[in-house]
C-alpha cells in the first residue's frame, strides 16, 4: 500500500511560479474562486456565499494535508505573494496508487500557459515523491480549456460516462483523463 506524507510541505517551483501551501491569507482568492460564476460554469457546486465558507474550505485542505489525505498548492508567480490559482491531488487511492488531480485559475491569468505549468509540476511531484502510478482528472466534457491542458499534458481520455452525474436538478455527462508514471 501507497505510504504518503506531506510534512515538511512540498512546495514546488516551475519556470514562473511558485506552489505553496495554501493559507488562511488567500481567503480572498479561495473566495473568488470557488464563488465566480464563470470559472464554476463546469464545476457542480453552489457557489460560496461568504468569506467564512472560504475560510471553512482552507482549514479543509489543511487538515486533509495533515491527515495525508491530500495536498493543494496556492499557485502564485514568483515574486508575488498573491494567490492566482489552486492545484490539488486529492482522492488519493493507496491500495492503487492513484490520485486526482483538481485544478483552478483566475480568469485574467489563462490562456498564459500557467496551468500546464503547474499540473507538470504536480503530476511530476506525484509521481517522483508520492511514487504514484497514475493521475486522473474528472472534467465536464463542455470544459474545452480543460479537456486541452490536460491533453498538453499528456493526459489521455480513459472514459465518458453519459449522464452520470446529477447536479441543480439535471444529469451531466464526465469525461475522464488519466497519465501513466513515465518512472518505471
Amino acid at each position: 500500500m501507497l505510504e504518503v506524507n506531506f510534512t515538511p510541505f512540498p512546495t514546488l517551483t516551475t519556470e514562473r511560479m511558485i506552489l505553496r501551501q495554501t493559507a488562511m491569507k488567500d481567503a480572498e482568492e479561495v473566495f473568488i474562486m470557488r464563488s465566480d460564476p464563470g470559472l464554476l460554469t463546469y464545476v457542480d457546486r453552489a457557489p460560496a456565499k461568504t468569506i467564512d465558507e472560504a475560510k471553512s474550505f482552507i482549514q479543509l485542505i489543511t487538515d486533509n494535508l495533515n491527515n495525508n489525505i491530500g495536498v493543494s498548492w496556492a499557485m502564485t508567480l514568483k515574486g508575488e505573494g498573491r494567490m492566482i490559482g489552486s492545484i490539488a491531488i486529492w482522492r488519493i487511492d493507496k491500495e492503487n496508487h492513484r490520485g486526482e488531480i483538481g485544478y483552478v485559475l483566475l480568469t485574467e491569468y489563462q490562456g498564459k500557459g500557467l496551468m500546464l505549468e503547474a499540473i507538470q509540476a504536480v503530476a511530476d511531484y506525484g509521481f517522483k515523491e508520492m511514487k504514484l502510478h497514475s493521475l486522473e482528472a474528472n472534467i465536464n466534457p463542455g470544459n474545452l480549456a480543460s479537456q486541452h491542458v490536460l491533453e498538453r499534458a499528456g493526459f489521455v481520455r480513459e472514459a465518458y460516462f453519459r449522464e452520470n452525474y446529477y447536479y441543480d436538478g439535471k444529469f451531466t455527462d464526465s469525461a475522464i483523463y488519466s497519465l501513466l508514471t513515465p518512472y518505471r
